[in-house]
């Protein structure tokens, strides 16, 4: 990190002096250094940088390779058409950190094959290609997604060797990057689909809540990308907990195209979409991948756009809704560190402790007394109620009390109307099934009519008519019967459907119709004739690809935490780590500015 921080420093300085180290006197003809103007170069900018001669005229002689070597490419790639692409490749495959790794080939072919190729190169079997934070489709040629000369590729491992073979052969199957990803779209898809009219207690789908926990009305498109993109999130935030930033980048990578598929109104009234641009800088940290400097930028700076725009400019949004600001400030610290972090490797230095000086700031408000800790959770409190609690007023210890005792009346307020609503929708449920409605026609009916039971009815019985109506035009009924029927005085509907029910049988209808004074029940219109096969005997299968759905969405609820505040909850050891070498490597050249 401090290499590309002189790097960039002396990349300012030379374009100031308009010092082109690819031409004379700084490069010969032969493309060898200049040995002499090199190094009155390095000794002239030294104590600007604060560093000995040596060390700056490595970092020159780095900047002047690279110089030279990009405008190789070029030529190259003007008479051959054949580009140089940058590789990022992960930590464990490089060896010498310093050095860069590169790949010469056309950008018209697929990406697969360029994906062998890195493969072969460097000894890994399962990857990804990412481009500006966009996963590379193999089946689409390198041009068509963006690629470009000397672009940056960042290569991702699909499955760590070492840490599959110490995994049982079931666990391998289930932890494998490309099966993970594919699984959690799946699950999640078929929550995605679920509108809430089964039993929640056997059929669970997920509602999207407010900061309040009261539901959302969304548009079914987008609450479909809404959901899968907040699961993938979710599985990708529980991957980062195990440390295992390579997959989980993949998961949250997912995420983020979904997001880009809701409305930006949807995306400012929710504060995931910018933690997840946090999530994923943070990732790009932890897999030491902060070339991808420009995405990061712009990530940072959605992620910053969308907290003003979420919690309001002095945060008094926020402030209304939940009362205090406390715990939503580690979001904050973060998002504060990763941009000094970038204007660091930019070689800003200024506006690297600008920022670093707000998160100190931050970091010494949210930094929680041990004891107080400790005496919290012996009233019975968990160490997540505490530690949110205590942020959230500031350190009181009496307040952080009386607020946590109130959040946790308030959700079981909420848990308590939720039950009543839900006992409340049996009730009707089992009131329309005893008119003869089926209770899943019921449900579903009541759910579209927003639990108006009148409303619900009236869905039914148009549901009932219009299926009748199908089955008239579909199913053959002999006319001469129903001509008998109607010479009886039974009108031309009931009578067709009275038919239909008794398999054409003109005495057993007209048994039925007189039983029900020439009108039938919505029950007995839902009724299948008696040649009609069982559901059962029909689609044997639908039983256990209904196993199946329900074990593959238990399996994605599991990386769901159970707690709404889960993502505030950071017990900042991380952050302190990285604001500490920050602080370290800014104190190199504290006192000789650029």
């Amino acid at each position: 990190m401090a290499e590309q921080n002189t790097e960039a420093k002396l990349k300012n300085q030379l374009k100031q002096e308009k010092i082109q180290l690819w031409n004379p006197p700084y490069t010969e003809e032969d493309k060898q250094p200049g040995r002499r103007h090199m190094e009155e170069l390095a000794e002239r900018y030294a104590p600007l940088m604060g560093l000995s001669a040596p060390e700056v005229g490595g970092a020159l002689e780095s900047i002047r390779v690279q110089a030279v070597n990009r405008g190789r490419g070029n030529k190259t790639f003007r008479e051959t058409s054949v580009a140089t692409l940058e590789l990022l490749l992960p930590r464990d495959s490089r060896k010498d950190p310093k050095t860069k790794n590169h790949l010469e080939t056309r950008l018209d072919v697929p990406v697969q094959e360029v994906v062998d190729r890195i493969g072969g190169q460097f000894g890994l079997k399962c990857i990804k290609l990412i481009l500006n934070g966009k996963t590379l489709s193999t089946d689409q040629r390198l041009d068509e997604q963006g690629v470009k000369n000397h672009s940056k590729l960042m290569v991702l491992k699909v499955s760590d060797a070492e840490w599959r073979q110490q995994l049982s052969e079931d666990e391998e199957k289930t932890k494998n990057q490309n099966e993970s990803v594919q699984r959690t779209q799946k699950g999640f898809q078929i929550l995605s689909e679920r509108d809430g009219s089964e039993d929640p207690d056997t059929t669970p789908f997920l509602e999207i809540a407010d900061q309040r926990g009261h539901p959302l009305k969304i548009p079914p498109k987008e609450k479909k990308a809404l959901i899968l993109a907040m699961g993938f999130h979710e599985k990708g935030r529980s991957l980062m907990k195990k440390k295992q930033f390579d997959v989980a980048l993949c998961h949250l990578l997912q995420a983020d195209q979904q997001f880009s598929k809701c409305g930006s109104a949807l995306l400012g009234s929710v504060d995931n979409y910018a933690v997840l641009q946090l999530d994923i800088v943070w990732c790009y940290r932890a897999l030491e991948a902060l070339s991808c400097l420009d995405d990061g930028k712009s990530r940072l700076q959605r992620a910053e756009d969308c907290f003003l725009q979420c919690y309001g400019e002095q945060h008094q949004r926020l402030l209304m809704i939940k009362g205090n600001t406390g715990r939503e400030e580690v979001l904050f610290l973060r998002l504060y560190l990763l941009q000094s972090l970038l204007s660091y490797i930019e070689g800003n230095d200024v506006q690297a402790r600008h920022q670093l000086s707000k998160v100190e700031a931050l970091y010494s408000r949210l930094c929680l007394d041990s004891e107080k800790m400790a005496q919290l959770m012996a009233l019975g409190f968990s160490e997540r109620e505490a530690r949110l609690g205590l942020r959230a007023c500031e350190g009181d210890l009496q307040g952080a009390a009386v607020h946590i005792s109130n959040q946790r009346q308030e959700r079981e307020e909420l848990k308590q109307s939720e039950r009543r609503k839900r006992s409340r929708r049996m009730e009707v449920i089992s009131t329309l099934a005893e008119l003869g409605f089926s209770r899943r026609d019921a449900a579903r009916a009541l759910h579209h009519a927003d639990g108006d039971e009148d409303k619900a009815y009236q869905i039914l019985l148009d549901s009932s008519r219009a299926a009748l109506l199908t089955n008239n035009n579909t199913e053959d009924v002999s006319p001469e019967r129903v001509e008998q029927l109607l010479y009886l005085g039974f009108e031309r509907e009931m009578s067709e459907a009275a038919l239909r029910l008794t398999g054409g049988d003109v005495q057993s209808a007209t048994q039925l119709l007189l039983d029900n004074q020439g009108v039938l029940s919505p029950e007995l219109l839902s009724m299948s004739p008696p040649s009609t096969p069982s559901p059962s005997s029909e689609e044997p299968s639908t039983s256990s690809n209904s196993t199946a759905d329900s074990e593959l969405v238990n399996e994605v609820l599991e990386d769901i935490s159970r707690h709404e505040d889960d993502y505030l909850d950071l017990t900042l050891e991380e952050e302190s780590e990285l604001i500490a070498t920050m602080k370290a490597y800014l104190s190199r050249g504290a006192t000789h500015p650029v």
